[in-house]
């Protein structure tokens, strides 16, 4: 067997058999699991099969423990000038178009995690993102120690439908009998009124909104106010997808009983995991 599988799956049997797939490998004391302790760890299959990377552990991994092993998503930094020679301080990234970024360009963790207007309005962790690392084939079904198939996408290490989509969808215009924003917002800012998002949303319509524990509500509020990519930066300056993420609709004052038909599915509360506590 070890000639022909090899130590990796003699290893996740051993750890099968003595049930310590999903209770940890070796480094299973409580002490290991300290992000310094971590980081000493040296055999990469013992890291690989670390219950870290498993339910139930990983929900509640922190960021400190992820990067003990992880830190070079933070560390590295992008190519001063492409292979072509184009240099990046010459060219603008699309995540460069609006006024919420600043700076050169960076990385993708970096603009999630520690850039300033990551840090000013989100409070990502690395598990929002990532549910786990099953070393095994990345499908549903194929092994009997297997993910539940709606716990992550089909061969895919984030589920992009869960993650991206709610911060990179489309701007949903028809649902507010609109024009695409890019063409409506001229006629709604003016100096005095610099978002024009705030024209409805700030007193009539979906006015209890981003209270969810990956993101700053409060800072959200106050920046919008100034900056109006502070609400088009997430819905649909920055889209990566062509549909928009169907989002909760949270009961608001003076908010109508009749639901209309592009929201009878949409759930009233964010999802339980990420819901803050009733003020």
């Amino acid at each position: 067997m070890r000639g022909i599988l090899g130590r990796p799956v003699l290893l996740a049997a051993a750890l099968l058999a003595s049930g310590g797939l999903f209770a940890g490998t070796a480094v299973t004391a409580a002490a290991q699991d300290t992000p310094s302790e971590l980081a000493k760890t040296t055999d990469y299959q013992q890291a690989r099969w670390h219950k870290l990377h498993f339910k139930p552990a990983i929900d509640t991994a922190t960021n400190e423990q992820c990067l003990a092993c992880h830190q070079e998503v933070l560390t590295g930094k992008v190519r001063e000038a492409s292979p072509a020679g184009l240099k990046a301080a010459n060219a603008e990234a699309w995540y460069q178009t609006l006024d919420t970024y600043t700076g050169s360009q960076d990385t993708f963790h970096a603009r999630h995690l520690t850039s300033a207007y990551a840090k000013q309005v989100m409070d990502l962790k690395c598990v929002f993102c990532h549910q786990g690392a099953d070393p095994r084939e990345k499908a549903p079904g194929s092994h009997a120690t297997g993910q539940e198939p709606a716990a992550f996408t089909l061969r895919k290490t984030v589920d992009p439908s869960q993650t991206c989509l709610k911060c990179h969808g489309q701007f949903p215009n028809q649902n507010m009998g609109l024009d695409p924003w890019v063409q409506v917002r001229e006629g709604l800012e003016t100096p005095e009124t610099p978002n024009g998002c705030l024209t409805c949303h700030a007193e009539q319509f979906r006015t209890v909104r981003h209270q969810v524990s990956y993101l700053k509500a409060d800072a959200i509020e106050t920046l919008a106010k100034t900056k109006a990519d502070a609400c088009y930066g997430c819905h649909g300056g920055r889209a990566w997808y062509r549909i928009s993420y169907p989002y909760p609709r949270h009961p608001w004052p003076g908010m109508d009983a009749a639901v209309p038909d592009w929201a009878k599915d949409r759930p009233s509360e964010s999802e339980a995991k990420y819901r803050l506590p009733q003020k």
